[in-house]
């Protein structure tokens, strides 16, 4: 059966800091982020978003009232979630006003989590193939103020109806993947921000990807010759660059070429939103997608994911007839052109106005935020969401 993405698209919040203006401020030379790690802009997320109102947005914005009715499945990836119990795929389903009879879960492993959770839901439409599952991947990822991972931070989600006969991205067989037990980065639950050892990470990172290549190739009998592009998980956009290049020497000069102009081309939201954890990924393909004028039906994306912790996969996808027509092209340009700029110092305000974790009550200005779905408060400690 011909299972894949059907829909996808993207929310991010409308505050963004740009990347040289942080980078005079911090002291730092503006090519380091711009070029060094390959990031131009950062999102920013106000009180008034958070990982559910994020991921409301980015699904309310691709679903109609057919997908409504055929979605029975509700899968919703984050490593920052709202609450230890309660998953933010059963906010999301009332805010989305989803019917009663759907499975409703969240799915953690650091940024790995969304592509687990399009493989469950690709096992689940081939159980039941006249069903669509939505799986939406979620985060503010925070490294704190004047630290080192502070370049790298971002907030967003990308949402995706998978279903059998999709319009966009038709998903292959074998996947290859490898899990190990490392402390490459982690966020402990009395953190709210994420720990992180760099240099070992990017090494882990370069270290998975290199295996499930080789393992893919193996078990697929396909070759880098055969991708039209390849895809990565981006904490920066400078990440993917490393691990493409340790195999570019697989193939002709013309071919390398191809496959770093599309992989220029699949970075471009990326470096304008930053590190939005479990979504990176599939932002990166969505950008291939959308600002690509040379991809068409037949092509063959290949995808790396890449969980700390750690967990790694790779896959591919073929491009389906029309896909174009079923992209959001116009709208997600619209939505990043509307953001607002803040300044250093702003930004710093907004990081710091924090949800209330010691049990007090709290309200947000809502005028503020144009989202049509946000955060308005907690009262009782009960998280008040509002779908304007």
């Amino acid at each position: 059966m011909n299972i894949g993405i059907d829909k996808i698209g993207f929310y991010a919040p409308h505050l963004y800091v740009d990347m040289v203006e942080l980078a005079k401020v911090r002291g730092v030379d503006p090519n380091k982020y711009i070029i060094g790690i390959g990031q131009e802009k950062m999102a920013i997320a106000p009180p008034t978003q958070d990982s559910v109102t994020l991921a409301s947005n980015a699904a309310k914005s691709i679903l109609d009232e057919d997908d409504k009715k055929k979605i029975d499945l509700v899968i919703f990836a984050t490593e920052t979630g709202v609450d230890h119990s309660k998953s933010g795929a059963a906010y999301v389903h009332r805010l989305l006003g989803l019917k009663p009879s759907i499975r409703s879960i969240e799915l953690k492993q650091a940024c790995y989590a969304a592509t687990a959770g399009i493989q469950l839901a690709k096992g689940h439409i081939n159980l039941h193939p006249d069903k669509k599952a939505l799986v939406i991947a979620s985060d503010i990822a925070r490294y704190g103020l004047n630290t080192g991972g502070e370049a790298t931070q971002g907030a967003g989600s990308v949402a995706m109806v998978i279903s059998k006969d999709p319009n966009i991205l038709s998903l292959e067989e074998p996947n290859t993947y490898l899990s190990d037990d490392i402390m490459d980065f982690w966020r402990p639950s009395y953190s709210d921000t994420a720990m992180v050892d760099g240099k070992f990470s990017n090494e882990q990172y370069l270290r998975f990807f290199a295996e499930t290549w080789r393992e893919h190739k193996k078990t697929s009998n396909l070759s880098l010759e055969d991708y039209t592009a390849l895809c990565f998980h981006l904490p920066y956009t400078k990440m993917g660059l490393k691990a493409l290049r340790t195999i570019l020497d697989e193939v002709d000069d013309e071919t390398q070429e191809r496959l770093k102009e599309h992989y220029r081309t699949s970075t471009i939201y990326n470096r304008n939103i930053g590190n939005i954890y479990t979504g990176s990924l599939y932002l990166s393909l969505l950008s291939l997608l959308e600002k690509s004028e040379n991809m068409k039906a037949g092509d063959r994306i290949g995808l790396f994911s890449y969980g700390s912790g750690a967990v790694g996969e790779f896959f591919s996808g073929i491009l389906q007839e029309g896909y174009r027509q079923h992209l959001h092209i116009t709208s997600h340009k619209e939505l990043l052109d509307s953001r607002q700029a803040l300044s250093v110092r702003e930004y710093e305000d907004v990081f710091q106005e924090r949800v209330p974790t010691d049990g007090s009550s709290a309200s947000f200005d809502l005028e503020a935020d144009p989202a049509s779905i946000v955060l308005a408060g907690i009262d009782n400690h009960k998280r008040q969401y509002v779908a304007k």
